[in-house]
């Protein structure tokens, strides 16, 4: 992949590439998917500097798929800064490759707005249940290596939202039709 990854370049449902089933990256990771996922990581970091997105012409992001760009493989890239206490943050950045749930809470969780994607411009409101705990096994490009996750809340909110791009699904087919804004045995995560 060697174009930029920006709005203009971003994959808009209903694509059909957002509903396949990405396909497993094959080891060893061959250089164009390493760069792929390494750009990948890069507009979700850029995406956050006000300054950067607007010159680049990038919409904010915490994580980004494959199938979201149009290459329909199995590896997405998240950047996250979790707060810690009062004034510090902690960065939580991943590069994973065909990542796979090994177990999971059954208490759910929802984000309180709902959810966003790079990849829907239209609006859908309404709360999107996930577990609220994830284990996963994944190869991690960052650590050069395979690796056993644990991530729970925020952050695992958005973990399964991208893991869900891998399996075509999108985060609307979660919203409950008839009532949208159920909080019923949900975590509601602010």
């Amino acid at each position: 992949m060697t174009k930029k990854i920006n709005k203009d370049t971003i994959i808009i449902d209903p694509n059909p590439v957002l509903r396949a089933k990405a396909k497993p990256v094959s080891f060893p990771m061959s250089d164009a998917d390493k760069k792929t996922l390494l750009k990948m990581l890069q507009y979700v970091r850029d995406s956050q500097d006000d300054e950067v997105a607007l010159a680049n012409n990038l919409q904010p992001a915490v994580g980004i798929a494959a199938p979201q760009i149009g290459i329909s493989k199995s590896m997405f890239a998240v950047s996250v800064y979790l707060p810690v206490g009062e004034d510090d943050f902690v960065l939580h950045e991943y590069a994973l490759v065909n990542p796979k749930m090994i177990s999971h809470s059954e208490k759910k969780a929802a984000l309180a707005s709902g959810e966003g994607c790079l990849s829907i411009k239209d609006e859908y409101e309404g709360l999107i249940p996930r577990y609220q705990r994830i284990k996963i096994k994944a190869y991690d490009l960052l650590q050069d290596k395979e690796v056993v996750l644990q991530f729970s809340n925020y952050l695992g909110i958005v973990v399964q939202h991208e893991m869900d791009h891998l399996k075509g699904v999108l985060f609307y087919d979660y919203i409950d039709k008839d009532n949208p804004w159920n909080e019923t045995d949900i975590k509601i995560i602010e």
